[in-house]
């Protein structure tokens, strides 16, 4: 039976390499689980692979939203699982490829997720108005500290999305998650990190590169069909702050250190994420032979 491997961890470990040696390797076709790389138009500050580096290899869940649509955890999983599932049952494995923590876990622990409530959200909306995101996302830190330290204080809905799930259900946001236990189409988990202080390196050369490789002409593009009104595109790392640079709050160097700043807090949030679940076979991005070691793991 066709097993699915999903190449998960922080920001910058090596995670897309290795999915493409292994899709190569074994015949596999890769599922993004990078939520702003469903965006189309995003490349640069995504670091989303160009058509050439994809080897040939397709890729499912890259470039399916305008910057103007809402990415939900709940649609990508429904469209996701379908592709996973599509390519099981054509014999091919599917390479689940990413680092967005509540994607991962919607779709490899098929998680369900609590009806909404038009009076609650409004509710939480209309606070919003009042106070501020950043105001109401530290009153999520005070009801539920762990909702709070996965999601960035700089997104507003999804802040609103906890508070309500909260008070509908009565319990904190992370118990309508499912428990940690037989993944989903017995997906193997492998996660690619490396040393603190070479990942930061890496990070940082990476984002050097992106706002030295078209970074601010590609958010200037993006303008130009809506990223300003898109509610989640317009709030990615590397976007809001090239944004708030074009619209004069600071300088290019000041968005691409606070880049940098944002990225490195993100990273912290996978690792505290990603070190609870213990399925996971960890592989150090530094090793010379990955590919071997990921085979190795995979077939036990």
């Amino acid at each position: 039976m066709i097993r699915p491997v999903a190449i998960i961890g922080p920001t910058a470990s090596g995670k897309s390499a290795l999915g493409l040696d292994l899709a190569e390797r074994i015949g596999g076709e890769i599922v993004n689980i990078d939520a702003m790389q469903q965006y189309r138009g995003m490349d640069i500050g995504t670091a989303k692979l160009t058509l050439a580096e994809r080897r040939g290899i397709p890729h499912h869940q890259i470039d399916t939203l305008h910057v103007t649509e809402i990415a939900t955890v709940a649609n990508y999983k429904t469209a996701a699982a379908r592709d996973v599932e599509l390519l099981v049952s054509r014999d091919i494995t599917p390479i689940i490829v990413g680092g967005s923590m509540m994607y991962i876990q919607a779709l490899i622990d098929d998680w369900q997720f609590p009806a909404t409530d038009p009076a609650v959200r409004a509710k939480w909306e209309a606070r919003l108005d009042e106070v501020g995101v950043r105001t109401l996302h530290a009153e999520l830190a005070r009801i539920d500290p762990a909702a709070a330290t996965t999601i960035l204080p700089t997104d507003p809905r999804r802040t609103v999305r906890a508070l309500e799930v909260i008070e509908l259900t009565g319990r904190p946001f992370a118990a309508s998650a499912p428990q940690i236990g037989e993944p989903q189409w017995g997906t193997i988990i492998l996660g690619v990190d490396r040393d603190t202080e070479e990942l930061d390196e890496r990070i940082a050369q990476r984002t050097e590169a992106m706002f030295r490789g078209g970074l601010v002409e590609e958010v200037k593009d993006l303008i130009s069909v809506g990223l300003r009104e898109g509610v989640t595109a317009s709030r990615a790392i590397g976007y809001a702050q090239t944004l708030a640079a074009l619209d004069g709050e600071y300088s290019l160097q000041q968005a691409q250190d606070l880049t940098l700043q944002g990225t490195r807090r993100y990273v912290r949030r996978q690792r505290s994420w990603f070190k609870r679940d213990h399925r996971i076979q960890w592989i150090d991005g530094a090793d010379a032979d990955m590919l071997g070691t990921a085979l190795q793991a995979i077939r036990g």
